[in-house]
C-alpha cells in the first residue's frame, strides 16, 4: 500500500529552505521525516519477549498501519521513512536509575505492587546511549519513535533541540547539540493504531497552536479549526483530538446528537470558505471508533497551495517538521 501511495503522489517536490513570504501560488510541498525506532521489549523470565508474553501487538504492524494512515490523510504530503529500528532487551531506566525486572514489572501489572515513583524515564540517558543529538545534527534522522509498555515512563510526545517548545510535555533539557528541533514520540505496543494517532494528535495540537500563537482574532485559523459545539454553539468546525464537533466530554466520539459544523468547508474549500454549514453527527467519523475519528480529523487539516499571514496553507509541514515553526 505504501508503494501505491508513493507512486500516486510522486508529483510533489521538497520545499526550498527559508520560504516564508505570502504567496497564493506556493505549492503544497511534501515533508519527509527520517525516523529512528527504538523498541524496548525485554526478555521475560518465561523466555519470551514482553510483547509476546502478554500477547500485545507487533510493532511492525503498528508502524505499517500508522505510516500508511498518515500518508493517506495528508494526501501524500507527510511521508515517514523508518531508517533504523533498534530492539532493546531491557527495561529503560527511570530518572532515579531504577529499572523494572521481569518479576517486579509483572507485579505492577497484576496489582501486587504499585508503579515505581518517579515514573518518568531518563530521556537524557537514551539520547546519549543512541547518540541521538549527533544523528539529528548530521541529518541522519529527523525524529525518534520509542515503543514500550505501560508504566515505562514515556510521554506521548516531547520536543528537543534549540528553541524547543511544549509538545504535549515540557521540552527536553540540554539538547541544543542537535542543531534543530526534533520530536520523540512515545508509543505503546499494548495499544493499537488508533492510540498512536491519539498521541500524534496531541503533538499536532501543540505544534499548530504554537504555529498560530502570534496571530490574533480571526487570523488564528487554528482556533477556528478546533471549535466544537459545546464551547461555540452553532459555530463548530472540526473540533480537536478529544472532542468531535458534537462531543460533550473527552473521548465522546460516538455522540449521535446532530450539530451544525463547517467541517466540510475546511475539507472542500479552504482557504476560500464558502459558508458550507451542514448538520453532522458521529456517523461521519466512525460512530465512536478511535482510529476512524482521528483519521477523519487529520483528513481535514489544510493541505493546499498558498500561504497567508506568513503561514503555509499546508499545515502538515509544521506537524511533521517543527523546525518550520517560527518562535
Amino acid at each position: 500500500m505504501l508503494k501505491f501511495f508513493n507512486r500516486l503522489f510522486n508529483v510533489f517536490r521538497p520545499a526550498p529552505r527559508g520560504y516564508s513570504a505570502d504567496n497564493t501560488n506556493e505549492p503544497a510541498y511534501v515533508t519527509r521525516s527520517k525516523v529512528l525506532v527504538i523498541n524496548y521489549d525485554p526478555m521475560m523470565d518465561s523466555g519470551v519477549k514482553l510483547s509476546k508474553h502478554l500477547n500485545w501487538h507487533n510493532i511492525a504492524d503498528l508502524i505499517e498501519g500508522f505510516v500508511s494512515d498518515i500518508l493517506e490523510v495528508s494526501n501524500g504530503l507527510a511521508r515517514y521513512e523508518i531508517v533504523e529500528r533498534i530492539d532493546v532487551n531491557e527495561f529503560p531506566a527511570k530518572t532515579d536509575g531504577f529499572r523494572y525486572t521481569s518479576q517486579t514489572y509483572l507485579d505492577v501489572l497484576n496489582r501486587v505492587a504499585t508503579p515505581h515513583i518517579p515514573q518518568e524515564v531518563n530521556y537524557n540517558a537514551i539520547l546519549n546511549q543512541f547518540n541521538i543529538l549527533q544523528r539529528i545534527a548530521n541529518n541522519e534522522i529527523d525524529e525518534v519513535w520509542i515503543f514500550a509498555f505501560p508504566h515505562a515512563g514515556f510521554y506521548e510526545s516531547t520536543m528537543g533541540g534549540p528553541d524547543a517548545f511544549w509538545c504535549n510535555a515540557q521540552p527536553l533539557a540540554n539538547t541544543s547539540a542537535s542543531k534543530q528541533r526534533f520530536v520523540v514520540m512515545g508509543f505503546s505496543y499494548e495499544r493499537f493504531i488508533g492510540e498512536m494517532h491519539e498521541s500524534f494528535g496531541h503533538r499536532a495540537e501543540s505544534i499548530m497552536e504554537k504555529t498560530f500563537s502570534k496571530l490574533p482574532g480571526d487570523k488564528n485559523l487554528w482556533n477556528r479549526f478546533t471549535r466544537y459545539d459545546k464551547i461555540a454553539p452553532g459555530k463548530a468546525a472540526c473540533g480537536n483530538i478529544h472532542f468531535a464537533p458534537n462531543s460533550q466530554s473527552d473521548y465522546d466520539w460516538g455522540n449521535k446528537i446532530p450539530v451544525k459544523s463547517e467541517c466540510f468547508d475546511w475539507l472542500l474549500n479552504f482557504p476560500n470558505f464558502k459558508g458550507d454549514i451542514r448538520i453532522v453527527d458521529s456517523s461521519l467519523w466512525g460512530g465512536g471508533e478511535i482510529r476512524a475519528h482521528h483519521k477523519w480529523w487529520f483528513n481535514h487539516f489544510p493541505r493546499v497551495a498558498g500561504r497567508q499571514n506568513g503561514i503555509s496553507n499546508n499545515w502538515w509541514q509544521y506537524v511533521i517538521n517543527p523546525q518550520k515553526v517560527i518562535v
